[in-house]
Parts: structure tokens; C-alpha cells; sequence
């Protein structure tokens, strides 16, 4: 082999290999920020179904009449759980809060039984809460419905406001990345354009010659992918051992939807780009190769 085939082909590796390099750094900051993304939803959810609607029970309540509404409870589409808190379980809870029994100067327990219900996250708003309010209002023998208004704002507008942020910043990264993968793309085609050339002289269709550029480009993502996937997943077992974390903190749907919109991004924008960077040199005319 002479010396000029074997820096021509070790040019061509070269190029592969920045170009997997370049492609896979852009998709680790997608997948970066798509976990991100991700995982504060994830937060918002469990915050969100965390925040406790308490439905106080009057003293005079029946069995039958407790295990309607109890019954209600369970099956109502809004509800994720609801747990039963006795009068002597609430007196225990008050006396490990506040260090004081009120049987000691009042002689009798003043606490009321309750159901502790926590909602999905979807209905953890105001205006869901009040219609929630509004429904149990029509059954006897509940004393009040208590709620941290207050909490469920504040949780629905940090929500929205990171949200509105990742998202932004998700976008331009996005666009960001469709214009570095393509130029990583036609820079690694452009060492090509004169056997694209000759193969158009010679009568080899478009797609003929596209076709192989493509399988290479989707190669080249594929490899790029993992090799992101790889840094990511360093990432989070570096987070976990910093912060001493012993449980996964990300949920397990969120780490398939993060793998697949980076193997997926990495596959089709490379297949794209690759598709679009040869068809620019097949516009092209003999002279005007050799003067690119």
C-alpha cells in the first residue's frame, strides 16, 4: 500500500473519530438536559402527591357513614391514598410534635379522627382542591376540610416557573445541536466530494451514492450515542457517590425515555444530515468542486 492510500485512509479514520467525538459531546448535553428535565417533573410529582388534604371527622360520626366517605375516598379518580388518623393517633402525633398532652389541662382529648388524603398530582391545584372541598361538603358529619393553600400555590408556581426555564434552555440547545451535528456531518463528507463526483460521472445514481454516507452517518450516531450514554450514566453515579445517595434517584421511565431520545436523536440527525450534505455535492458541478 502506498504512503499516499495510508494517509488518505488514516484521514478518513480521523475524520470518523472527531466527528463520533464532536456528536457524542452535543448528545450528552441533550441527554444532560433531557434527564434534567425529566427528573424535575419527576420532583414536581412527588412534591405535588406529598401535599396532604385532611378531611376531620366529627366526634358523632357512624361506622357506616366513616366507611362511605372512606369508601368515596378510595375510588374518587382524584385520590392516590387515604389513610385513617384515630383520635388517639392524632393525640400521640401532637404530643411528639409539641412535647404537651391537652388531656393533662383539659381533661379529655379535644383532637378530632381524620382521613389523610393525598392527591394525584394533577388535581394538586386550588381550583381542584375547592371543587374536591365542594364534593365533600355534601356529606354529614364532616367537621372541615384543611389544606395548605398557601403550600399548594407556592408548589404550582416554582413548577411552572422551572419549568418555563428548562424548557427554554431545552429548545436552544436543541437548535444548538441540529447545527453542530450537521456540520460535523458535512465537514466529515466533504473530505469525499471528489468520489461523490466521480461516482455521479461514472452514472451511479443519487441514492447509490447517498446510501452508503447514510448507513456511516447512522454508525457514526449510533456509536456517538452510547458513547454519550456512557458519560451520562458516569455522571449519575458521581452525583449518587458525591451526595451519598444509596437508591436510584431517577425514575426508571425516565432513564428509557433519556436512552432513547439520544440513540434516537444521534441516529436520524446523522442520517439526515448525511443525506442532505451529499446532495449538496451532487448539485454540484466538476469546476465547481475544485474550487470548494
Amino acid at each position: 500500500m502506498t504512503k499516499e492510500k495510508k494517509a488518505g485512509k488514516y484521514k478518513i479514520r480521523h475524520v470518523h473519530f472527531t466527528s463520533i467525538i464532536s456528536m457524542s459531546l452535543v448528545l450528552f448535553l441533550v441527554g444532560s438536559l433531557s434527564l434534567i428535565l425529566f427528573t424535575a417533573r419527576d420532583v414536581s410529582i412527588h412534591v405535588k402527591e406529598n401535599i396532604n388534604l385532611s378531611v376531620i371527622l366529627e366526634d358523632e360520626i357512624s361506622e357506616s357513614y366513616f366507611q362511605r366517605i372512606k369508601t368515596y375516598l378510595e375510588s374518587a379518580p382524584f385520590v392516590k391514598s387515604v389513610v385513617y388518623i384515630s383520635k388517639e393517633d392524632a393525640l400521640k402525633d401532637h404530643i411528639t410534635t409539641l412535647g404537651e398532652d391537652p388531656k393533662d389541662f383539659l381533661g379529655y382529648n379535644p383532637l378530632m379522627a381524620s382521613l389523610e388524603v393525598k392527591l394525584k398530582a394533577e388535581y394538586a391545584n386550588n381550583d381542584s382542591v375547592l371543587m374536591i372541598e365542594a364534593k365533600l361538603k355534601t356529606f354529614e358529619n364532616i367537621y372541615r376540610v384543611a389544606y395548605q393553600r398557601d403550600m399548594v400555590s407556592l408548589v404550582n408556581e416554582n413548577v411552572k416557573k422551572i419549568s418555563l426555564v428548562l424548557l427554554g434552555l431545552a429548545i436552544v440547545l436543541l437548535l444548538v445541536s441540529l447545527v453542530l451535528i450537521n456540520n460535523t456531518v458535512r465537514i466529515a463528507v466533504y473530505s469525499n466530494r471528489f468520489l461523490i463526483n466521480t461516482m455521479k460521472l461514472v452514472g451511479a445514481t443519487h441514492w447509490f451514492i447517498r446510501k452508503p454516507y447514510i448507513y456511516r452517518g447512522m454508525l457514526n450516531g449510533t456509536i456517538a450515542a452510547i458513547i454519550s450514554l456512557v458519560l451520562l450514566a458516569g455522571m449519575v453515579y458521581y452525583i449518587q457517590f458525591e451526595f451519598g445517595l444509596n437508591e436510584l434517584f431517577i425514575n426508571p421511565l425516565t432513564i428509557v425515555s433519556v436512552v432513547l431520545i439520544v440513540i434516537v436523536l444521534g441516529v436520524t440527525l446523522t442520517a439526515v444530515s448525511s443525506y442532505f450534505a451529499v446532495g449538496r455535492f451532487l448539485k454540484m458541478r466538476t469546476e465547481e468542486i475544485y474550487s470548494i
